[in-house]
């Protein structure tokens, strides 16, 4: 047996091999030293003394709880099976590794979460980064390539759960290491498993990806584009939408790693992978994955935890599926005016009919993740209960059918098109399954009586044939003229003819004395004891023909594999849409009006997340009007807390709200299509990439600087703050200078250099807005409006105040603040500040000349002609010396 642990092992050195062994999975050696510290599992010894083997396990019925720690702690394990029946086995039971699961291979119901999406993506690296991503659960499979500088920003929007690429590929430093921010070791810092026959080898960080490390020849194009065609049976991919271009070249590279992997993974079938969808960005609005971050789109920057984020809030759908694609549309908006409209003229219409809206959701309530369960079936992982659900859904698909009749909206005219009710495959289910189904398949009982004759009567026989007994019980009583004898059965014996002692002269010579009782024998007879053999098997039978039947019936499930893949897409969208509809009715959100034209105007918006946090009614909405007449640029000045992140971001939010399909908090909104969201918000620092907070916020707004267009929306959070007050305010007016004058996008500046709220004289594109706040007996009140005009001061010192800071320092700081502002501020009290260097275009007549320079004077009146080039040269070098000193 060891043998066989030894083969297995040697297959999959980079997992932990989980060795089936009667009712429990064991490890061995190293592997049981690290599934000790790493599962709390005792450590034991297979021998004693110097032979003694390390040995660890637990019970075969907890497998998938222990799965889910083992993916946590960031490993690999490889499930080996005992694959042939131990009582029909001769000698030692064959045993194969079945499958090898990873974070990025999944499918157990226990581990995933429901309303998330798993993936597992590859990348390729050049100056067209190839990016494929699958998740396996679902089976949805999609490739595309990028700009090299794209590629962490689509690994970002994806978050996959397990990255694979190539193990000379430069991105293994670069992910493992700087994107990642984390040492290429695993988790726990135990073991890292290195490269084996295999060719993985792979890191993952807590909470973030894991790296797999895969063989070059795995992302080779020709061997990645033939065993695409061969697994999707076609001739080539230019069916898919895949030529010959390099971008192709990149995404089938990586696509054909995924399938590869999942080839030596799984070991069965993929047959629900059955198509590759080509992505584009072209369509959809582009975040950056800083942004992503910053603007807490899907989790929360401190706790990484859904609850407080974008996403959780917008979540008012009632399925899993429907909650995987809402945190899709939330990972790419739309950027086609129609498209967002007809999601827009969807969601009103569920606004508007209340009553089909609750019906809707009411019927969705009942509907399974079709998807998850179709994938399950055609892997060959689906349980009798899985059927049954399957049923439970195509139940309701006539009543959902029925009220998407005749709509109004285009989209959801189409959703009720593409609802096949599969009213064929739900009778079969229907008339052939239990209304509750075990999770297991083999040991029966979950096809109804009356559905299959031969099981019927294999069930009637294993029931015990009460009708047969009595009826024997009745002859024997006519032969032997026994009238107590009795016929039973014990688990231990039998069945038996039971006769008291009183008639025991009357038993006839043919029955067999079984057991001895204080006042009665009890017997078999032949006949008896043949129909006991018929009873013992034919439990065993029935639950061999169930399993067959449950193996046609799941077959029949997967023949109509592309069917239900349609429903369950049309099920997801219905309910991303009543569940926006729910919500805009609920938080009494707007339409928004969408244009073309870069403007932005949101009368009473407010924060989605922290109007949901904060009790109810006390969260101060604000207009919002920027692009077009209103200016480009916002400079908003004011003290800490006062709001102006709350306000930059909720102008961001509400603009992906409304380009993903949903209204928006506000009592009215004019949103011009996005091209770009930027958000350079917080504080971060990168120590292992060797950066810090302000390296990483210069690097960030460089690439803004780059990247956004006259379409895009820029929010900027206090720039400039990592360094000296100087370089930082010099900074922050060159960033506006440039995106005033160079790109001319939607920007909104929050700062407390009030030394910018004097750009908007010589920019007209610039406006300031302060928050109001207001004195009263010494005390600070945030009135947390956004009103025109620039702050007169930043009430740092009141804040630090209310903050608990010592009295003393306090006292200090106003002796310092009115020392600086005497030296900063003119008699006007405006900074002292240098205004831009004029350009050609820029120089205006003046009333009044500049007072010249003395040298000016005596290059004038000097005498060129009578001047001796020695002496000329001299007077040339004085001059010079004279204008450093000076400028020194």
């Amino acid at each position: 047996m060891m043998r066989q642990y030894m083969e297995a092992k040697r297959a999959c050195p980079d997992a932990l091999l989980l060795f089936r062994m009667g009712d429990f999975y064991e490890l061995f050696y190293e592997d049981a030293k690290l599934a000790a510290r790493t599962l709390g599992l005792a450590l034991t010894s297979r021998e004693k003394g110097a032979d003694a083997v390390p040995m660890a396990g637990f019970p075969h019925h907890q497998l998938e709880s222990y799965l889910a720690k083992i993916i946590a702690a960031g490993f690999r394990a490889a499930v080996c099976e005992q694959v042939e029946d131990p009582k029909l086995a001769k000698g030692l039971v064959r045993r194969e590794v079945t499958r090898i699961v990873t974070p990025g291979t999944v499918t157990e119901e226990g581990i995933l979460d429901p309303r998330e999406s798993n993936y597992l993506a590859a990348a390729v690296s050049g100056d067209l980064a190839g990016l494929a991503w699958v998740e396996l659960s679902t089976g949805r499979f999609m490739a595309g390539a990028f700009p090299a500088s794209q590629l962490p920003d689509q690994i970002a929007r994806i978050a996959p759960a397990e990255l694979l690429l190539a193990e000379d590929d430069p991105l293994v430093h670069s992910f493992k290491r700087a994107a990642l921010g984390q040492p290429a070791t695993t988790p726990a810092g135990e073991r890292a498993f290195g490269s084996g026959p295999s060719g993985n080898s792979a890191a993952a960080p807590p909470g973030g990806m894991m790296i797999t490390c895969r063989p070059a020849w795995a992302f080779a194009h020709q061997s990645a584009q033939k065993l695409l065609a061969k697994h999707f049976h076609t001739t080539g991919l230019e069916g898919f939408g895949f030529g010959d271009q390099p971008a192709d070249v990149q995404a089938i590279r990586a696509a054909g790693a995924i399938l590869d992997y999942l080839t030596e993974t799984q070991k069965s079938s993929l047959e629900h992978i059955d198509r590759l969808i080509p992505y584009s960005v072209a369509g959809t609005l582009q975040i950056d994955q800083a942004s992503r971050r910053g603007l807490e789109l899907t989790h929360t920057i401190r706790e990484h935890r859904r609850e407080g984020s974008l996403l959780w809030v917008l979540d008012c759908t009632v399925g899993a599926m429907g909650a995987r694609l809402l945190a899709d549309w939330v990972a790419n908006p739309l950027t086609d005016i129609t498209q967002i409209s007809q999601r827009h003229e969807a969601v009103a219409e569920l606004v508007e009919e209340t009553r089909l809206c609750f019906d809707l959701r009411e019927a969705l309530r009942r509907v399974y993740d079709l998807q998850r369960l179709v994938a399950r079936v055609t892997t060959g992982r689906a349980t009798p209960r899985d059927l049954s659900f399957l049923a439970r859904t195509l139940a309701q698909l006539p009543a959902i059918k029925a009220k998407l009749a005749a709509r109004r909206s285009q989209l959801l005219a189409r959703l009720e098109t593409q609802i096949d009710l599969c009213a064929e495959l739900r009778a079969r289910l229907e008339a052939a399954l239990e209304d509750d189904c075990p999770l297991q398949s083999r040991e029966g009982g979950f096809i109804r009586d009356g559905y299959h004759q031969t099981l019927d009567e294999l069930r009637q026989l294993a029931r015990g044939g009460k009708q047969w007994i009595a009826s024997y019980q009745a002859q024997q009583i006519q032969r032997t003229g026994i009238a107590t004898l009795k016929v039973g059965y014990n688990q231990v014996f039998g069945y038996y003819i039971e006769v008291t002692n009183t008639h025991r002269e009357k038993v006839p010579a043919d029955y067999i004395r079984k057991q001895t009782l204080k006042n009665a024998e009890r017997y078999i007879t032949p006949e008896l004891k043949q129909y006991e053999e018929r009873v013992l098997t034919a439990d065993q039978r029935a639950k061999e023909l169930e399993y067959e039947l449950f193996v046609e019936l799941r077959d029949a499930v997967a023949a109509q594999r592309t069917r239900l893949t349609q429903v369950a897409a049309a099920l997801a969208e219905l309910d991303v849409l009543a569940g926006l509809a729910e919500l805009a009715r609920r938080q009494r959100y707007c339409r928004p009006k969408m244009v073309s034209e870069p403007v932005l105007e949101i009368i009473d918006s407010r924060h989605p997340v922290l109007e949901v946090l904060e009790p109810q009614g006390t969260f101060v909405p604000n207009d919002i009007r920027c692009g077009g007449q209103h200016g480009t640029i916002m400079v908003i000045t004011g003290p800490n807390m006062a709001g102006k992140s709350t306000y930059i971001r909720q102008a961001a939010l509400i603009v992906l709200m409304a380009q993903i399909g949903s209204f928006v908090p506000a009592k009215q909104a004019t949103i011009g299509v996005v091209d770009r969201i930027f958000a350079r918000i917080g504080a971060s620092d990168e120590l292992s990439r060797g950066q810090s907070t302000f390296m990483v916020e210069m690097t960030e707004t460089a690439r803004i600087l780059h990247t956004a267009t006259a379409q895009s929306l820029v929010i900027l959070d206090e720039i400039g703050r990592g360094t000296s007050t100087y370089d930082g305010i010099s900074l922050a007016w060159a960033i506006v200078e440039y995106l005033h004058e160079h790109i001319g996008c939607r920007t909104l500046f929050a700062t407390h250099y009030h030394e910018l709220t004097d750009l908007h004289k010589s920019l007209e594109g610039v406006k300031n807005l302060n928050v109001a706040v207001r004195e009263w007996q010494d005390e600070l009140v945030f009135l947390h409006k956004i009103v025109d005009g620039a702050a007169d001061k930043s009430y740092g010192i009141h804040v630090a105040r209310l903050a608990g800071v010592p009295r003393e320092v306090i006292h200090r700081a106003r002796e310092i603040l009115a020392q600086l502002e005497q030296e900063h501020y003119d008699n006007q009290g405006r900074p002292k500040i240098a205004r831009k260097r004029p350009t050609a275009a820029m120089v205006q007549l003046s009333l009044f000349g500049p007072e010249e320079h003395p040298v000016l004077e005596e290059i004038r009146k000097l005498d060129l002609d009578s001047t001796a080039p020695l002496a000329a040269l001299e007077l040339l070098h004085r001059w010079q010396q004279q204008l450093r000193s000076e400028s020194r």
